[in-house]
């Protein structure tokens, strides 16, 4: 049995370097010095490898409950031991100073990545991040709106007389399909969530993965368009992986991960031209092959417009007007960038890129946060006969909510019956109380919060 590993402590950090196990020596050798030593225990959390502050951060709202800069949870605990700071928020977890201060706050980029199902967020200082994480929408409005016009259909189908509305409808301008509007409106009210959080100096916002205008005019110049070849490269095949809805445009099947190349229809030494239209986005071997057995003339011209080119227009004069000191960025820069730090894609990562980051910044841990639908008018079937019911009322506790019996803490994954048991736990088995066992709860509104 090696000497310097305890038989009585299975979480104790110890060596199994075998240049500390000879006879009863007490030192090291020069050559183990510089050398890392290895744990003996698989329960002990290995320590990290990437220089990432995993470290959650506490934040901190002035007396006027203007946000400061966040601080360590230890200086935090001790803030609240000695009466100097209370509690306001538990997720996420916040605390307003109960003396005034000077209120000294430092540069912070908050940076954006949008999404059609999740939106990434990173906000960073010159040293480090302060918040990171990924808001997972909810993304269900269709299906609502189209379960609501089947109950209204199924009412203006009866015999009663009821007035003509459809000469009265009209769409203001800037109108955006409900469920796009609802995805921006999640975004404004993500970021200003984060500004009551953090003292955020400049926002930069991804609008898409591609900028069409670059596209649309290739002799567009400004200093966003001084980055070279590479970015003007990845931006067209973004472009273009949107237009054939990412398939190869020989073959036909998925890239899923393999290599692409634009492939030029018309080669350019017959007159052919860099203009969409005379470009397909092929694999890297259908691209060879076809080279390799003339096949190009098995390719037409593709003039389809990009069909959200104009809700694009539309949703980047929005985010202008409602933040005005926003700063804007596309995918393909995004990507260039991601790669030039060695970033896995992640959204949070992306996020980290817009806001300006680095490799020599500590990063955070990531937040994961779940948008939730808090009032939902559902149909209530009644399983002994009687008609069923319209839900009018608000639930007393929605999924994500937190709430305690008997000093224990659950969280809560729905109601039934009216409202009088409360779920928790998986899905798969059902695990209630009665509602009047529950001492308290805590509401996260919308916004589910996971640390």
């Amino acid at each position: 049995m090696l000497k310097n590993v305890p038989t009585d402590a299975s979480l104790v950090l110890c060596s199994t370097n075998p240049g500390l196990n000879r006879d009863q020596s007490l030192s090291v050798s020069d050559s183990l010095k510089d050398n890392k030593l290895t744990y003996n225990t698989l329960e002990v959390t290995q320590p990290s490898t990437n220089n990432e502050d995993l470290s959650s951060k506490v934040f901190v709202l002035n007396i006027e409950g203007n946000p400061l800069m966040p601080t360590k949870c230890s200086r935090a605990r001790k803030m609240l031991i000695s009466g100097k700071a209370r509690v306001v928020k538990r997720l996420p977890f916040t605390i307003q100073l109960n003396y005034v201060c000077e209120n000294i706050v430092q540069e912070i980029s908050l940076g954006i990545d949008t999404g059609f199902g999740n939106i990434g967020f990173s906000a960073t200082t010159a040293k480090a991040e302060l918040i990171c994480g990924t808001l997972i929408l909810d993304g269900k409005t269709k299906e609502r709106l189209d379960e609501k016009s089947m109950y209204r259909k199924n009412r203006r189908n009866k015999l009663w007389y009821r007035e003509s509305r459809w000469a009265n409808r009209k769409r203001e301008p800037g109108w955006l399909p409900p469920s796009i509007e609802r995805r921006y409106q999640t975004h404004l009210i993500l970021i200003k969530r984060l500004k009551k959080l953090l003292p955020i100096s400049s926002i930069t916002l991804e609008v898409a993965k591609f900028d069409i205008a670059k596209i649309e005019n290739p002799l567009i110049e400004s200093l966003d368009y001084q980055q070279g070849t590479l970015y003007d490269y990845q931006n067209m095949k973004s472009y273009l992986m949107s237009r054939e809805k990412g398939k190869c445009q020989y073959c036909g099947q998925d890239f899923k991960g393999q290599p692409s190349q634009i492939h030029h229809i018309k080669p350019k030494r017959e007159g052919g031209n860099d203009r969409p239209d005379n470009l397909a986005l092929l694999h890297e071997k259908c691209h060879n092959e076809m080279h390799a057995k003339h096949l190009e003339y098995l390719l037409k011209s593709n003039s389809e417009d990009y069909k959200q080119t104009t809700f694009m227009n539309i949703i980047n004069k929005r985010f202008k007007q409602d933040i005005p000191e926003l700063n804007i960025t596309y995918g393909n820069i995004t990507f260039v960038n991601r790669n030039n730090l060695g970033l896995a894609k992640t959204h949070y990562n992306d996020a980290f890129v817009i806001s300006n980051g680095t490799n020599n910044q500590s990063r955070t841990k990531a937040i994961e946060i779940k948008q939730v639908h808090r009032n939902n008018r559902v149909l209530q079937l009644n399983r002994k006969g009687f008609k069923p019911s319209i839900k009018k009322e608000k639930s007393k506790a929605n999924p994500g909510d937190l709430f305690w019996v008997t000093g224990k803490q659950y969280t809560c994954t729905g109601m039934f019956n009216k409202g009088k048991y409360i779920c928790y736990g998986s899905t798969s088995k059902k695990e209630y109380f009665n509602f009047t066992k529950v001492e308290k709860i805590y509401k996260q509104g919308s916004f589910v919060w996971k640390y």
